[in-house]
């Protein structure tokens, strides 16, 4: 699988529901770096495990409408907007966060990102930036 096609792949899987995609598509050394409205936080792949637990605890599903996807050598940087439907209220999707990832892959796993997101809100979704 190319590398393109790895990350195009996670962005499509389960991970809401599926525990098992963390060590499929997250290298055991890996780090994250991830710039949010609350700051900077760095996650190696024991937080990202912990990560999704409480997101799988939370949330019904999760949807990432992937608007970029582009690859120059070995690094992919992706743009999209994540969605979620909770389980209080499984039928109504909401907008989570606009993200932009810039990913690198070592034995066709996510080894580093560098991660820049921001709340999404009704407006910008309805903008154009987001199609």
């Amino acid at each position: 699988m190319t590398s393109k096609a790895l990350i195009k792949s996670f962005f499509e899987s389960d991970l809401a529901n599926d525990p098992a995609l963390i060590e499929q598509f997250y290298h055991k050394d890996c780090l994250i770096y991830w710039n949010s409205s609350k700051g900077l936080s760095e996650r190696n792949f024991e937080d990202i495990s912990n990560f999704f637990e409480g997101v799988r605890e939370s949330y019904e599903s999760l949807r990432f409408d992937l608007t970029h996807l582009l690859k120059e050598d070995k690094i992919i940087t992706a743009r999209y907007t994540l969605y979620a439907s909770t389980i209080e209220s499984n039928a109504d999707e909401i907008p989570i966060a606009h993200y932009i990832s810039i990913f690198h892959l070592k034995d066709n796993k996510i080894h580093r990102a560098y991660e820049i997101s921001q709340p999404a809100d009704k407006d910008t979704i309805a903008s154009e930036a987001y199609s």
